[in-house]
């Protein structure tokens, strides 16, 4: 079996680059191969969120946000008040949805996973607390999010290390299920997100 693809994103070097409607800055974390941000199967930013505001659209997407920092937002999505939403909870939502944002209280950092679910399955859960944790997955690309202190993924038994915070680990494979093994000093702060292209 061939062995996994595995690139590093490192936080130091996301580019920042403004919202759709010039509301804010986003560092895009990864984006899928070939992709950009005007057009891509998924992409994974951080968000900072320094006011209350509208969202961008994103039509044909759906997204899925989760608060990185602060104390948390509400959201009123297509007119409907959401329940506030707390650090490391998460949060879908169609892309085409008109959503304003209240701060609960003071400025937010956001992590965002938006995909085409046209062309892609997605899951993203949060891993937290004593590890390790283990998983398999055959998904086409497998994506860490370090969001605590120094971070390990094995994957297939190989170590690859995530030293700095928010940095990233992808994954990408062509076939079969691949073990991958979280381990950190202190108590694991991760994001986990597997996507897979939809046959068609």
């Amino acid at each position: 079996m061939k062995q996994p693809e595995v690139h590093l994103y490192r936080a130091a070097d996301y580019p920042r680059m403004p919202w759709r409607n010039g509301g804010g800055t986003t560092q895009e974390v990864a984006c899928n191969p070939g992709g950009s941000s005007a057009a891509f199967d998924w992409r994974l930013s951080i968000a900072d969120v320094a006011e209350d505001g509208g969202f961008s659209a994103f039509t044909g997407y759906q997204r899925i946000i989760t608060v990185l920092e602060g104390q948390g937002i509400q959201l009123t999505v297509d007119g409907s008040e959401q329940a506030p939403l707390a650090p490391r909870q998460a949060y879908a939502f169609p892309g085409d949805a008109q959503v304003q944002c209240r701060l609960l209280d003071g400025p937010i950092r956001d992590f965002n996973l938006i995909y085409a679910p046209a062309r892609c399955h997605a899951r993203l859960q949060w891993v937290a607390g004593a590890g390790p944790w283990t998983f398999h997955s055959a998904a086409r690309h497998v994506l860490v999010l370090n969001a605590g202190r120094s971070l390990s993924v094995g994957i297939n038994g190989a170590p690859h290390a995530l030293p700095s915070r928010y940095d990233c680990l992808h994954v990408e494979t062509r076939d079969g299920l691949v073990e991958y093994r979280l381990e950190s000093e202190a108590a694991l702060d991760a994001c986990v997100i597997e996507l897979l292209p939809r046959v068609v």
